[in-house]
């Protein structure tokens, strides 16, 4: 669920209504840092490291691809070895925004796909012949395709070629509600309760609204399933995508066999029950055919490798190795969550961390080896991410694309934005600079309290985690009519921190329900803003580590090729040789921003039970 904010009109697509030819982005990487925490970092762009001498064309390397498609692009990253990153290069993808409904294109994506491949192959210096294995992460989005793999249409507009409903799309809220007061066992693996962004209520919601399509599609695939059946022919799903997102039962494998020994696996964790209840029982049909009759762990080796049609168009070799897929959250776990200072034997050492995957949104993934049922908590979800541990997944639906929202609409933005590309700098380090600046001005004792009248909730797309209440709203407390860039920073700097707010409330439930996190990762667009990881640090309270590779989500990725060329015998093998760690951010230990922060988290949490009270207050005035 990463990927690049926009916020353009709601009734045109983000990119254009025609084909697009797709630019790839370049992107050079020699050193080990990758540059990947300089203070400069623009918001969700990938950094860019000095270009240095690179092996001859005749050279033969082990290199693994990893790609990403979020939000707003698709990604390709080239890594050696030693998780180190040779080179990336990204492509945008089309968006249609059409109120709660968000779709793209299938046809457009693998385009996109293709063409950051080859740019980074040949920038890299990377020949076809040295990629050994291929592994593919994509948001949780559904895909819908027809007998013969051609879209079909999930859009009011019955065009085509919009045939993914997007992960943030919340067309299928009163689909969730129902699907909920059906109370099946399922639902207390996922939280108590499925929310709009996960597959059956939109499922649902294309049943009961678009009969035409929903007799059309022979395929229901979460898009890194569709991306890897693309590349390969092989129709098997991910216990990551299943599980997480369609209610699959993957604990159902947990005694037949070991992780290490996986191959296709019947899909024997349905609940048909659940499909029956929720008037979904044709899913059942063909056993499972259109939502996936066999699983398997990520990384698994998919079919003969790539197929002569996709190894031509991405411009690698037949029969290369792909892996079984991730979500791109998981894959920035699977990126990151080994990356420590120095390595631990304890094998429960990583059952204390939880990983920030901070994009467009934030989810915050832990694992445990006991299963731990969490309210409002999705999971646990077992080998959802690290096979063979239970997976709890929080998350926040928009962190970065709310920063965006907030930024991009006050007055003061096309004079920042303006002043920002004048400076050839980003608007993300001219407000931080800002507010260093406002602190001495103003004599404040630190930076967070510019913000001691400024209050945000930061629910402006619902709630996930940990209330999971998705027509939560959000909140600013404290506006004036002060038009100028200093109002704008102070509004900045309280959404981050309302964010973070967010995220410590997810820990400390987590922690109240039986785990123990006391080390936090951080991962994506947002974890590139110092000042964004600073503010969690200090409200949260806990250290906050930092990759050496900044792209943590085409590593994960990458990990899967690795697996699946046998490099490596698992995922968690891969994950301890090729997760590094970089800068490691500490709490602050000035008493004084404590007992601040602990205030303005008092008054997070009663922002949103006011709003309960007042939904209250009013629904009674309707009834």
């Amino acid at each position: 669920m990463l990927g690049e904010g926009r916020t353009q009109s709601d009734t045109t697509p983000l990119l254009g209504k025609h084909k697009q030819q797709h630019h790839p982005i370049i992107r050079f990487h020699s050193s080990p840092s990758a540059c990947s925490h300089s203070i400069s970092s623009p918001l969700f762009l990938e950094m860019a490291a000095a270009i240095s001498s690179s092996p001859s064309p005749t050279s033969r390397r082990f290199v693994f691809l990893g790609i990403d498609v979020g939000t707003g692009s698709a990604r390709a990253g080239l890594f050696d070895v030693h998780g180190k990153l040779l080179g990336s290069a990204s492509s945008p993808i089309q968006i249609w925004k059409e109120g709660d409904c968000i779709e793209q294109s299938s046809t457009d994506i693998w385009h996109a796909v293709c063409s950051a491949v080859k740019s980074a192959c040949s920038h890299a210096n990377v020949e076809g012949e040295e990629v050994k294995g291929i592994g593919f992460a994509a948001t949780c989005s559904l895909v819908a395709v027809d007998a013969d793999g051609s879209p079909v249409t999930v859009s009011w507009s019955g065009d085509s070629r919009r045939n993914i409903i997007v992960w943030m799309d919340h067309r299928a809220v009163k689909q969730a509600e129902k699907i909920n007061s059906r109370n099946s066992p399922v639902l207390q693996y996922c939280g108590g309760s499925v929310s709009p962004e996960m597959q059956p209520p939109k499922l649902l919601w294309v049943k009961e609204n678009l009969q035409e399509s929903w007799s059309m599609a022979f395929r229901w695939m979460d898009l890194s399933d569709w991306l890897s059946y693309r590349a390969t022919g092989d129709d098997t799903r991910s216990l990551c995508t299943t599980v997480c997102k369609w209610t699959y039962l993957g604990h159902a494998h947990m005694h037949q066999m070991k992780e290490r020994d996986s191959r296709d696996m019947e899909a024997c964790g349905w609940d048909d029950d659940f499909w029956e209840e929720i008037s979904l029982g044709d899913l059942i049909e063909g056993h499972h055919a259109k939502i996936g009759r066999s699983v398997a762990f990520p990384g698994h080796a998919l079919g003969s490798g790539l197929t002569p049609a996709a190894a031509k168009e991405l411009g690698l070799v037949v029969g290369t190795p792909v892996g079984t897929s991730l979500i791109d959250a998981h894959a920035g776990g699977v990126g990151v969550m080994e990356s420590l200072p120095e390595k631990e034997d304890d094998n429960e050492a990583i059952c204390r961390r939880m990983v920030l995957v901070c994009g467009t949104s934030t989810c915050h993934m832990a694992v445990s080896r006991d299963k731990l049922f969490i309210p409002g908590v999705w999971g646990p979800f077992w080998s959802a991410m690290i096979p063979e541990y239970w997976l709890t997944e929080g998350g926040q639906s928009a962190t970065g694309a709310l920063l965006d929202y907030i930024i991009e609409n006050h007055v003061a933005s096309p004079r920042l934005a303006n002043r920002a590309a004048s400076q050839k700098t980003s608007v993300f380090l001219l407000l931080n600079n800002m507010l260093e600046s406002m602190m001495r001005e103003r004599r404040s004792p630190f930076v967070a309290a510019l913000t001691e009248d400024t209050h945000v909730l930061p629910d402006f797309h619902g709630n996930r985690s940990p209330v999971a209440d998705p027509k939560a709203k959000g909140v600013v407390f404290g506006l004036t009519l002060d038009r100028s860039e200093q109002q704008l920073a102070c509004l900045y700097l309280a959404t981050v921190q309302g964010i973070a707010y967010g995220t410590r409330h997810i820990v400390e439930h987590c922690n109240a329900n039986g785990h123990k996190i006391d080390t936090l990762l951080a991962c994506g667009g947002l974890s590139k803003n110092p000042l964004f990881i600073q503010e969690h640090a200090d409200i949260i309270g806990c250290p906050i580590i930092l990759p050496r590779e900044s792209e943590s989500v085409l590593l994960g990725a990458a990990i899967l090729g690795a697996v699946a060329a046998k490099k490596y015998t698992c995922v968690s093998e891969a994950m301890k040789a090729l997760n590094a760690a970089g800068q490691v951010i500490h709490p602050s230990t000035d008493p004084r921003v404590k007992k601040y922060h602990d205030a303005k988290y008092r008054i997070f949490r009663q922002l949103y039970e006011q709003q309960l009270s007042q939904r209250s207050i009013m629904a009674q005035a309707l009834a």
